[in-house]
């Protein structure tokens, strides 16, 4: 073994002129290099590719767990439901009508409590409500003779017609959509069907069961295990939002007169602040989504039943309100014209005042609905704003205007400026006015802002938030 493994390291070596020697390297022919290549490729493109893909994947799950989990719950589902279909009294007992538990199962599971109770109650009440009146129309199409037809025929037009027109009602199409679906496949099986089936009923009755043990499975699994509630999500999205405004609105004030130096390393956390007002402006959908399905979740945690989930999406509404004031205040930022010093500084100190008012009661609010207790000091806070609002409208209209003059007037404004000293210092009318667009926007941002407090206390009062207990209000003050 120890004179193979030598002859391994051998290699061969050649004299040189010089009196040096170089390894001899074989050469390889046109098929080797060919296949050698081939070689290389595969593993740097397909395998890298693989891997980068792979990569994606195990990110995916790492950064949202409840993914994995959700897709855990459907294989347990569709592994339970399918034992209906390999026992045999089990098959025999719903019919051999097992494989439609199983497409219950895939249709109706969906990640969250709310979406899967909503599919499985469209799901029964549709299928209840379309083989009933299926079985009724088919009765009075055997009654009616020569025009069982006829009447089969008119009854699916009638009943798909108005089952559609239903769906584009959009009242009814944000909860009901499903169901109508389902009970136009239903009841043109039934109705239909019944026209070459003896026993209607049976079948009608076998279908029912097998529906029925599907969302039973479906609803005990995403209830009892792991549990996703869209309530909590869309609670934990109103909060989230309320935090990334305020540090917008910090980013935007501090960028724009540079009240801090930042450095290289936070420049990438400033940048991602300074956009986070997208977010709530892209939240509409999400928000509108997650309260229809929330309607549906039985009472969990702090949620009661009937919790007041339409609120959310109103203060959603409010929010982004002013989330486009600070997408005009982002604009701002980017202006092409050259603010002069002497005029930030001006107005630099009452707007970075207002725009901490504004951001401490963002925040606020953030904590009120995370802890679903009412605020003490929310007032207070809003009491500062209105002051911060005054303070930058008397610095506004402080503001001295250049205007052009006969230079007679010039000389004698200049004696008396010379008289009483320099105090102020006097600005052109196109170096203000970029900051007064700012300072505009910074004073409908507040009143924008007192809109979303009132909506936060109505879900406070609908919701029967909680009052803060005395120790932390005495907390609060000592500090």
């Amino acid at each position: 073994m120890a004179s193979k493994e030598e002859a391994w390291k051998l290699e061969w070596r050649i004299s040189v002129g010089n009196g040096t020697t170089e390894r001899l390297v074989p050469t390889y022919g046109p098929s080797k290099r060919i296949f050698l290549w081939l070689k290389g490729f595969v593993m740097k493109v397909i395998l890298e590719r693989i891997a980068k893909s792979m990569r994606k994947i195990w990110r995916i799950g790492a950064d949202d767990p409840a993914k994995v989990v959700h897709c855990l719950k459907v294989g347990l589902a569709l592994s339970l439901v399918s034992i209906f279909y390999y026992m045999r009294p089990l098959y025999d007992g719903v019919g051999g009508n097992a494989m439609w538990a199983i497409m219950t199962v895939v249709v109706v599971f969906e990640s969250t409590v709310g979406a899967t109770f909503s599919k499985c109650v469209n799901r029964v009440v549709a299928t209840i409500l379309a083989g009933t009146l299926g079985i009724a129309v088919h009765w009075v199409a055997t009654q009616s003779g020569k025009a069982e037809i006829f009447v089969t025929a008119s009854s699916v037009f009638l009943f798909a017609f108005t089952a559609t027109y239903s769906r584009l009602v959009p009242s009814f199409k944000s909860r009901f959509d499903y169901g109508a679906m389902i009970f136009i496949l239903t009841f043109s099986l039934v109705s239909v069907g019944g026209y070459r089936v003896d026993k209607l009923f049976d079948m009608a009755q076998q279908r029912a069961s097998t529906i029925a043990i599907g969302t039973t499975i479906c609803i005990v699994i995403t209830v009892f295990l792991c549990p996703i509630w869209a309530g909590s999500q869309l609670h934990r999205l109103v909060q989230c939002n309320f935090v990334k405004l305020a540090d917008s609105l910090d980013g935007c004030v501090e960028e724009y007169f540079k009240m801090k130096d930042i450095s290289t390393n936070e420049d990438k956390e400033t940048n991602m602040k300074l956009q986070g007002f997208k977010c709530v402006l892209n939240s509409k959908g999400t928000e509108e989504a997650m309260a229809n399905l929330a309607r549906w979740e039985p009472a969990h945690g702090s949620f009661n039943f009937r919790h007041p989930w339409q609120q959310y999406v109103k203060t959603g509404a409010a929010m982004r309100r002013c989330a486009y004031c600070l997408e005009n205040l982002s604009i701002c930022m980017n202006y092409e014209t050259e603010v002069p010093d002497k005029v930030k500084n001006h107005f630099g100190e009452a707007c970075m005042k207002l725009g901490s008012a504004c951001s401490e009661i963002l925040r606020e609010l953030a904590d009120m609905i995370k802890n679903t207790r009412k605020s003490s000091k929310i007032d207070y806070l809003v009491f500062d704003m209105n002051s911060a609002v005054q303070e930058l409208q008397e610095t506004l209209k402080d503001v001295p205007i250049e205007t052009n003059k006969p230079e007679d007037d010039e000389d004698v404004k200049s004696e008396e400026d010379n008289k009483e000293g320099d105090r102020t210092i006097a600005m052109s009318l196109h170096e203000v006015l970029p900051v007064a667009t700012l300072v505009s926007l910074l004073i409908e941002n507040a009143a924008r802002i007192q809109t979303t407090v009132e909506a936060v206390d109505e879900l406070a009062n609908l919701a029967d938030f909680k009052q803060e207990s005395k120790k932390k209000i005495g907390s609060n003050n000592a500090t």
